[in-house]
């Protein structure tokens, strides 16, 4: 799924848009994971598109002749391509157009769990799927004090804490798990017994990977590709992700998986504690 190195990615790809208006709109289906808003055609066409923001996972087409904004998730395999004339004739998997002068935004989705909806007004985040997210790890508020914070008193293990996105956005199980690798933690440790020194180093790796993963164009492990169509190189810089039974980059150890909360987990038994 992408995760939030890959939706900024994608955003920072898409910027080419902002200030174009848009000619047409083309949903090939009624629905994704829920049903597209009806008349977004009639809502935005002849609008221009004013700002791309990210909040977590979600992208957010500011419109402000339609007073609102659009609201896209990419879900598990979805990915928006950018063409230039001539456009190439829509895939089985190629659901949702838009067309601007010169340039067309294509929405691919093969296992349909991404979405689209609608937000009138102002404020993109009063819609109820952005209304409770958490912690946007990239920020200025996100800082080692409201980690520690967070986690006071918390028997949860850490990295379910981190991947939850009530308290924490975007941080999907690649980058916990880097995260972890780099601050010497086991992912299975009780997030509240964690010593501050060890949350502070956290805090730290969880932005730097962020980074270092936008920088390398996200990880495309599956689906997901640039607007360009290119594909992110971060899964090849990874220490644990993946790399079970092979040595540890640090110590030579034997990297592990195990499961957690559903999900895969790697790390080195020796470096994280």
């Amino acid at each position: 799924m992408p995760e939030l190195p890959e939706v900024e990615v994608s955003r920072l790809g898409l910027l080419p848009l902002v200030g174009r208006l848009l000619v047409s709109f083309t949903a090939r289906r009624a629905d994704l994971r829920q049903p597209i808003p009806a008349g977004l055609d009639m809502r935005l066409c002849g609008s221009e598109l004013a700002e791309i923001r990210r909040r977590g996972k979600y992208l957010l087409f500011h419109w402000p002749a339609a007073k609102g904004w659009l609201i896209l998730h990419l879900g598990m395999s979805g990915s928006l391509r950018l063409a230039l004339p001539p456009f190439p004739e829509p895939g089985r998997h190629d659901h949702v157009d838009f067309v601007f002068p010169g340039m067309l935004l294509r929405f691919r989705d093969p296992r349909r769990f991404g979405l689209i909806a609608w937000q009138a007004g102002d404020d993109p985040l009063a819609h109820p799927l952005l209304a409770k997210l958490g912690m946007e790890p990239l920020s200025p508020e996100f800082t080692p004090e409201w980690l520690i914070r967070l986690v006071a008193g918390r028997k949860t293990p850490i990295k379910s804490i981190i991947m939850d996105a009530r308290f924490l956005v975007g941080v999907g199980n690649i980058y916990a798990a880097e995260s972890l690798y780099q601050a010497g933690i086991s992912p299975f440790r009780e997030a509240g017994k964690i010593g501050e020194d060890k949350l502070a180093a956290l805090a730290d790796a969880i932005v730097a990977t962020l980074r270092e993963s936008i920088a390398a164009g996200g990880s495309s492990l599956r689906d997901y590709v640039h607007s360009d169509g290119g594909a992110g190189s971060f899964q090849l810089q990874c220490a644990v992700y993946g790399r079970e039974g092979l040595p540890c980059l640090r110590c030579g150890t034997e990297i592990c998986r195990a499961p957690l909360a559903g999900r895969a987990s790697f790390y080195c038994p020796d470096c994280q504690s």
